[in-house]
């Protein structure tokens, strides 16, 4: 286990890595739930399954791969977003690989029985609190970015999004009619202890890389933000070795795009963690690069691809799988503790790229053009090679 590994298992107060590390020495057992919900969620998820039965038969590991129903997928099937066999299925698997959830078609139902309920839902029942989203581009995507070669040549970031409180959760809220007026209210809520406990992730995930932290708020506004400043403050003194700065959002909105490589750690609560980890996708080329994990205190953490359900595009074979097949990697190194598996699910993305290959959403001059279905042989073919 490499020292960011155990920083993050430590930050978490558990030790699913070195048990992820047992099971594979003893038993090379795993029990994966694939939940691929709505829009291209299938068509993704799919490519990440074969990508993880390519890596069962390379290194002679037992995956047991089961899908389950969430988002609106379940509310067509079951009637609710997050039905209680997939819920419990979730609980007793070792990991949870996500695809998407959410679309137009369920967007008349009321918020706690729209598809995004059963995700917000899934993550509270597994007790995951801190989103990593890794923000890196690969070399051979330069081009695609949307910045200049010169401003986001080299940038690799990671986001660590608090995931469990803020405006998302906070109560009350809800609509009401006050002075004649029809008034929409959500209510911004953190404790101090929450704040702690996700600082201290991002504070040990920046040990094992360029030892920076950034904490995002809006401490000139928000009370919210006070607290959160004051309490990653208090984090960061446990931390000497560690620089902290402290940035307003809106100021680290513009930064991402000026001086992407200005970050190594970006600490954030739940609704800017959200919004600036989507637009520093425009770093890497596309949504479809960015993977995503969910980490906390419970058995199963979740992994799913940063981007969307993608419901106009679904169907079509032109998705890109590369988020959900890192965030299986991802998978792997997090949950099941399996280090050099993962290297070779991303050496095969990385190979894939430099030949040449790529989605429509990536697509450059002198490229080739695949879908999503062929993307994922590739990255079978290029697994199976590899030593």
């Amino acid at each position: 286990m490499t020292p960011m590994r155990a920083h993050v298992y430590q930050a978490l107060g558990t030790n699913v890595g070195l048990a992820g590390k047992r099971r594979c020495l003893n038993m090379q057992e795993f029990r994966i739930v694939l939940l691929p919900g709505d829009g291209v969620g299938p068509e993704v998820i799919r490519e990440a399954g074969k990508v993880l039965l390519a890596v069962e038969k390379k290194y002679s590991h037992r995956f047991t791969l089961t899908e389950g129903l969430i988002g609106g997928a379940a509310i067509d099937s079951a009637g609710v977003p997050l039905p209680g066999d997939t819920l419990e299925l979730c609980r007793e698997s070792d990991a949870v690989l996500l695809g998407a959830v959410g679309g137009a078609k369920w967007d008349y139902l009321p918020g706690d029985k729209r598809p995004e309920a059963g995700l917000l839902g899934l993550r509270k029942a597994l007790q995951v609190f801190a989103n990593l989203r890794p923000v890196r581009l690969f070399p051979s995507l330069v081009d695609a970015s949307a910045l200049k070669r010169q401003v986001v040549e080299g940038a690799d970031l990671v986001v660590v999004r608090e995931l469990t409180g803020g405006v998302y959760f906070g109560q009350p809220k809800g609509r009401f009619t006050r002075d004649g007026q029809v008034t929409a209210l959500d209510t911004m809520v953190y404790t101090r202890f929450e704040v702690k406990r996700v600082a201290r992730v991002g504070f040990e995930l920046a040990a094992g890389r360029r030892r920076r932290v950034t904490s995002v708020d809006k401490a000139n506004v928000l009370e919210s933000s006070k607290l959160w400043r004051e309490a990653v403050t208090e984090v960061g003194n446990e931390y000497p070795d560690i620089e902290l700065n402290h940035m307003y959002v809106d100021n680290c909105a513009m930064q991402l795009i000026r001086d992407p490589r200005q970050f190594d750690v970006v600490l954030t609560e739940n609704m800017f963690g959200d919004i600036l980890s989507d637009e520093a996708a425009m770093l890497t080329g596309s949504l479809g690069m960015l993977p995503s994990a969910s980490l906390g205190h419970g058995r199963a953490s979740l992994y799913e691809p940063v981007h969307g359900s993608a419901p106009d595009i679904a169907g079509r074979n032109i998705a890109n799988p590369l988020a959900t097949v890192l965030s299986a990697a991802m998978l792997l190194r997090y949950s099941l503790g399996l280090h050099e598996e993962a290297a070779a699910v991303e050496g095969a993305v990385t190979k894939v790229l430099e030949k040449g290959y790529r989605t429509r959403d990536i697509f450059a001059e002198g490229t080739t053009v695949v879908g999503t279905a062929e993307m994922g042989d590739l990255l079978v073919e290029e697994i199976l090679r590899g030593t």
